[in-house]
């Protein structure tokens, strides 16, 4: 018999944390969840995701990870077993502007948990990184193994720098850790800056939207069902120290992307054929024989599945636009 899990869940209201949050849930587990609610995007979506995964073993805390005193005060009141660290100040692009908000919330928070982490014991720190570290590596597929010495953003540095942080935490102090290299993740309450449900809203808006390296931009596209499955087989699975590639495998160029959109929607879209963006990188790959072999992880939901489930969730959230 399963024991349950007592899970602190960093980023609850967030896109990935709220969905794992949810399979915690439903498999009875007790979840803390933490967000501070930030109004990077609209916060009325955060709070549609709160609302989704409502549960009496649910406990919401609006808090921010940098708050040492009142992290602390949770860690010692709540006593988690495990801790899925999901907050961050994500998006490629926005860090350029502001790298401040990155430093503070990837690096200096992820290093408050830590600290909580190597003083309160639970069994298992698992935490977001992404495939944003690869930077521009040009051997396809990425592969955990690939050097990641050479970030081209700040989002990426910063992501990076978690690594390294849980590599000496894990080497001092013995504490489990694993770090997950997200694959470009999408899916229902997805994030608004994120192509799919950025290229929605602008193509039912009658916007035109941007194709960056003249939409010859490949993406390795995951499922978030997939993301979660492979996240909580993370936090059931200590390792020493331990990094792994969540991604789907396949690669998808960004036009066949937007024609799957378009084929959803019923509606071509106008575009902006751009050059490449400072901090982008022309195309996503996984390598998940790692993540296959330890963890059990294979994704099965093809793009055009997950399109589809995505449009089921994006024409009732948006009911006004049709």
């Amino acid at each position: 018999m399963r024991m349950s899990k007592k899970v602190l869940v960093t980023g609850a209201a967030g896109f990935i944390g709220s969905s794992i949050a949810e399979s915690l849930l439903a498999r009875g587990d007790t979840v803390i969840g933490v967000d501070n609610l930030n109004d990077y995007y609209d916060v009325s979506l955060k709070k549609a995701r709160l609302k989704r995964i409502e549960h009496p073993a649910l406990e919401f805390h609006h808090c921010d990870i940098l708050d040492r005193e009142k992290m602390t005060s949770l860690f010692e009141a709540g006593k988690p077993t495990h801790v899925c660290h999901m907050a961050a100040q994500a998006g490629v692009r926005y860090s350029i502007e502001n790298p401040y908000t990155y430093q503070k919330t990837n690096v200096e928070g992820t290093l408050n948990l830590l600290e909580l982490v190597r003083n309160h014991r639970p069994e298992n720190f698992v935490y977001a990184s992404s495939s944003s570290v690869y930077g521009g590596n040009e051997k396809i597929p990425f592969s955990v193994e690939d050097r990641v010495d050479n970030p081209i953003s700040l989002y990426a540095a910063t992501k990076k720098t978690t690594e390294l942080f849980a590599h000496v935490y894990s080497h001092l102090f013995g504490i489990k850790t694993t770090g997950l290299r997200f694959f470009t993740v999408y899916g229902p309450y997805g994030r608004p800056d994120m192509a799919c449900y950025k290229f929605a809203l602008k193509i039912m808006r009658g916007e035109p939207i941007d194709l960056y390296n003249r939409g010859e931009m490949f993406r390795d596209f995951t499922y978030v069902d997939d993301i979660v499955k492979g996240v909580i087989a993370s936090i059931d699975t200590p390792f020493d120290y331990e990094i792994f590639n969540l991604g789907n495998s396949n690669m998808e160029q960004l036009s066949r992307f937007v024609e799957i959109i378009e084929e959803n929607l019923g509606r071509k879209a106008e575009k902006n054929l751009l050059p490449m963006q400072p901090g982008d990188v022309p195309r996503t790959n996984a390598d998940v024989e790692k993540s296959t072999r330890l963890l059990g992880f294979k994704p099965e939901i093809r793009i055009e599945e997950g399109l589809r489930r995505f449009f089921d969730w994006f024409k009732q959230y948006h009911a006004d636009l049709f």
